[in-house]
């Protein structure tokens, strides 16, 4: 017998007895404090930076130029886009688009210079992004190889104070991502290295204005 076969059979003796899950304590703060629609903007963008990801803020009529600023800037020459994301995004845009792909091999992906996604909301009190994979979105890895992501955020219609309140507005099935600055990782003497598990760096676009 394995190692993998005794552990699985204590397992199925551990709940053999058909006796119901323990009652999980849900009597936590859903939210720490109360904000109005801007205060929790400004506290997103606060723990984003903290992240030393880049924010941005704009409207509608100043998407366009910001997105073809950010992305002249970084000198992007190509930007990944998936199928969802609006038109007019990247209508003043120089760099070649690259579409999403499912046959784009990680070599390609890894020579696009930028990607441009939406998300599917953004939570103030811990700084995170999260994806699920939406039209606007795109397979999981498109933001992950690249090693530049522009994120854009709507506010305040995407924007919730804290994990308690997105949860319920997320589908379990969906791939979830959870990003919370650019990708980064330490080593024992704390030495930080970016870039390793994902983007090396990161812009979040907060657009205000709803969804056209």
């Amino acid at each position: 017998m394995s190692s993998r076969d005794r552990i699985l059979g204590r397992i199925r003796r551990a709940v053999a007895d058909g006796a119901p899950d323990p009652a999980i304590p849900r009597d936590y703060l859903p939210v720490h404090g109360t904000r109005a629609p801007a205060e929790t903007a400004d506290l997103l963008a606060a723990h984003l930076s903290e992240y030393r990801a880049k924010v941005h803020r704009t409207d509608e009529d100043g998407l366009a130029p910001l997105l073809m600023r950010l992305l002249a800037e970084r000198g992007a020459r190509t930007v990944l886009v998936p199928p969802g994301l609006p038109p007019n995004w990247l209508a003043g845009a120089d760099a070649t688009r690259v579409h999403d792909r499912a046959a784009s091999t990680l070599y390609e992906l890894d020579a696009v210079d930028s990607v441009v996604t939406g998300c599917a909301l953004a939570i103030a009190e811990t700084g995170t992004i999260v994806l699920d994979g939406g039209p606007g979105q795109g397979r999981r890895r498109i933001t992950l190889i690249p090693d530049h992501h522009i994120c854009v955020v709507r506010v305040p219609d995407q924007v919730v104070d804290s994990v308690p309140q997105a949860l319920p507005l997320l589908d379990p099935t969906r791939p979830l991502t959870w990003i919370s600055g650019p990708s980064a990782t330490s080593d024992i003497e704390l030495d930080r290295v970016e870039g390793v598990h994902g983007p090396r760096t990161l812009e979040v676009v907060l657009l205000t204005g709803p969804a056209e």
